[in-house]
């Protein structure tokens, strides 16, 4: 039986640098031989983060958070997959509030606040993040190192793979101000030459996912 991946966009940005890196990731992913379920967060119905209703710390609901809304599915399809790759651009030094609220979700359902199992979680499964930024690779260090030990403490080892100093629009000429602090031809210059090493990279983070 192949094995499932679930992708997950949490970027808004159709054919830009997160959904293109993820779709190369899911790429692999099924040329590796899995199959594909993927998730547009910001295409879902209504939701919310956690609202801390400790619903989730309750025997008979154990591992599923009981909120009912749009990111029900995607935590539905989690639970029951064999990997995850999901992806966000950098937003004011942080990942988008999609993607936070995806997380609070999908790791609070397994917290458990007890010493000896602090975790719930008896069917870990692979993570890849991928997050891009207009910020150089390393700027973000800290943070993505947090979230890959948080990951793979209660949903599944998790790997983490960065596109940082990216292009953000096709013509910086064009727009109603200057945006003096980046230089145009050099953002350009490395999406011509670096980006497409990235995406190849992020193709084969995929398919070792499924191995």
């Amino acid at each position: 039986m192949a094995k499932k991946i679930v992708v997950v966009n949490a970027g808004p940005r159709k054919g830009w640098n997160t959904d293109t890196l993820i779709t190369e990731a899911a790429q692999g992913a099924a040329d590796a031989g899995a199959e594909i379920e993927r998730f547009d967060l910001f295409k879902l119905e209504r939701y919310n983060g956690c609202i801390s209703c400790f619903g989730c710390k309750k025997e008979r609901f154990k591992g599923h958070c009981i909120c009912k809304d749009g990111l029900t599915p995607v935590l539905d399809a989690i639970r029951e997959a064999d990997g995850l790759i999901i992806g966000s651009p950098n937003y004011l030094s942080e990942l988008t509030a999609s993607f936070r609220a995806l997380y609070e979700r999908l790791v609070f359902q397994n917290l458990t606040y007890n010493v000896q199992t602090p975790c719930c979680n008896y069917h870990p499964l692979p993570v890849l993040l991928i997050m891009t930024s207009n910020a150089p690779d390393t700027a973000y260090t800290h943070l993505l190192e947090g979230y890959r030990q948080t990951l793979s403490r209660f949903v599944g080892p998790a790997d983490v793979f960065v596109s940082g100093d990216t292009l953000q629009v096709r013509d910086y000429s064009k727009l109603d101000w200057e945006w003096s602090l980046f230089d145009p031809e050099a953002k350009r210059r490395r999406h011509d030459e670096v980006f497409p090493q990235e995406r190849r990279a992020a193709y084969e983070k995929g398919a070792a996912l499924v191995q």
